[in-house]
């Protein structure tokens, strides 16, 4: 075993490969940009397909190979399961995937990890029965978890090479130019999609509304794409927007968000032209709320809002509390809509939003970001991945990203969940270190991470409970009880990378 900088302990083999954590900026280096192989496209060359499996015959997929696919449908996508189902039935096996993140709906994925389909995957997160099942152990190799911004370094640097994307695409027309505004399944941003459509060796666009040539506007361009196919169904809008837009009406997690947005507006970072990223939650949406009556009562305006977009963003910039929305991924149908009639609602990529090894992320731009967690720890290192049971069931997301980048990382959560504590001695996996994380704001007060005494000093006024991080953790537990320690085997199924490519943690089987 090798101990990384956090103390986690990570298996010989696998520190020799992929080296371990060492600090958030310790493995920003330059580096030689990842080559993809073009077939070229002559005058009279047609890119439309008759069906998925036309397209697997035409790219030569093979055993061996590494596809990937984007997860802007969300829980409504269609695409991931489809392929699979087509690239089974043709026998091939041992594909690596490279996902952008996995959803419940992504279900089938186990038989085919059972049935030697798939034997190698990579994404930035596990869901419910998918998580479940490879948390059993019923992969030989581990998962590699990576952030939003880890995958697009990982494949820019060349770490993941794709030699096939399938990717949902809303609208293409025949030559392969992509939006996700217009379609069927509107999604809206498709800036995960882009980094695989800029960088594999072979691009599909799997289509439902085909579109006369040109189809504008383009995210994704002719140039990057080898092939073209429309099917009946790529995807639910509905399934875009599933558990991610909730208001919530719960006095604690209102009171958390009032508590949250009383730190915002009591720091330094906010004034007119501040920037900030809300997560989708219930919380994180009333956090949004809150922020707005501040923004209006003092007359305060944003320069953007990132991420993820949401209506709440999309509304707070019609009311001219915000300039411009820049967007990686939309998680509702109101921000996909904005998208396509807003010139100040801007759609990137994710190397732009939060590659470490970019010339220059968006978050490095970012003022305040407001994240979610399902534990924390006494030292502020933050768990996202794994249950208080060790099972594989959330997303890195841009958690590690933003944290990192921002100038004031706000991590909400309530200091219990049902019977469980949130708050605790050691989180059971380390996504984002405590480095990275500035305050905790719970429903019983806020703690500051104590190495940044000047928000101690700016705060010393603050109209909230302040509590430490270890008076936090021992009001959960006396309502809890001390957590009892969780019973791993001896096979690791997961691999956690820090946005850098070293490994930060690594998950046992349940």
């Amino acid at each position: 075993m090798v101990e990384n900088k956090l103390k986690r302990e990570i298996p010989a083999k696998y520190a020799d490969q992929y080296g371990v954590y060492d600090g958030e900026f310790a493995h920003i280096d330059s580096y030689q940009a990842a080559t993809k192989t073009i077939k070229p496209i002559k005058p009279n060359d047609s890119k439309l397909l008759g069906s998925i499996h036309e397209a697997i015959v035409k790219t030569g997929l093979k055993d061996g190979m590494t596809i990937s696919f984007h997860h802007h449908f969300r829980e409504g996508d269609f695409v991931m399961n489809m392929v699979l189902d087509e690239i089974a039935k043709m026998g091939i096996k041992n594909l690596s995937i490279a996902p952008s993140s996995i959803a419940n709906v992504h279900a089938p994925l186990i038989d085919h990890i059972k049935n030697g389909v798939v034997t190698n995957i990579t994404s930035s997160g596990l869901r419910d029965k998918v998580g479940a099942a490879i948390s059993s152990g019923i992969m030989a190799n581990p998962v590699v978890i990576r952030s939003h911004g880890g995958r697009a370094r990982a494949i820019a640097s060349g770490d993941i090479h794709i030699d096939v994307a399938f990717l949902g695409a809303p609208s293409s027309d025949e030559y392969g130019n992509i939006n996700g505004t217009k379609g069927k399944a509107t999604c809206g941003s498709l800036g995960y999609a882009m980094v695989d459509a800029k960088y594999a060796d072979q691009v599909v666009a799997i289509t439902d509304s085909l579109m006369p040539y040109p189809n504008t506007p383009i995210s994704i361009p002719q140039t990057d794409v080898d092939y073209v196919v429309q099917v009946d169904a790529i995807g639910d809008p509905d399934g875009i927007a599933k558990g991610a837009t909730r208001f919530t009406k719960n006095p604690k997690e209102l009171l958390v968000a009032e508590y949250a947005a009383k730190v915002i507006t009591a720091s330094s970072y906010f004034k007119n032209g501040f920037s900030f990223q809300t997560g989708s939650g219930g919380a994180a949406l009333a956090v949004s709320r809150f922020l707005r009556q501040t923004m209006i009562d003092e007359d305060v305006k944003a320069s953007f809002a990132l991420g993820g977009i949401t209506n709440a963003m999309v509304e707070m910039q019609k009311e001219g509390l915000v300039d411009k929305l820049i967007d990686v991924q939309d998680f509702d149908h109101p921000s996909a809509i904005s998208l396509a009639e807003n010139a100040d609602h801007y759609e990137i990529d994710a190397n732009m939003y939060a590659s470490p090894l970019s010339k220059g992320a968006v978050i490095n731009q970012l003022d305040i970001a407001i994240l979610s967690a399902l534990e924390v720890d006494t030292d502020f290192n933050v768990n996202v991945i794994t249950g208080s049971d060790g099972v594989l069931r959330g997303a890195s997301g841009g958690h590690s990203d933003t944290s990192a980048a921002c100038k004031l990382s706000m991590v909400i959560a309530p200091v219990v969940r049902g019977r469980i504590p949130t708050i605790v001695d050691a989180v059971t996996t380390v996504v984002t270190p405590g480095s990275s994380v500035d305050v905790v704001v719970t429903e019983l007060g806020i703690a500051i991470n104590p190495a940044r005494q000047d928000l101690v000093e700016m705060f010393k006024g603050l109209k909230v409970p302040q509590l430490t991080i270890d008076e936090l953790k021992d009001k959960a537990y006396a309502i809890t009880g001390i957590p009892e320690k969780i019973e791993y085997g001896d096979q690791t199924v997961a691999l956690i990378e820090y946005r850098d490519g070293s490994l930060i943690d690594v998950v046992k089987n349940v």
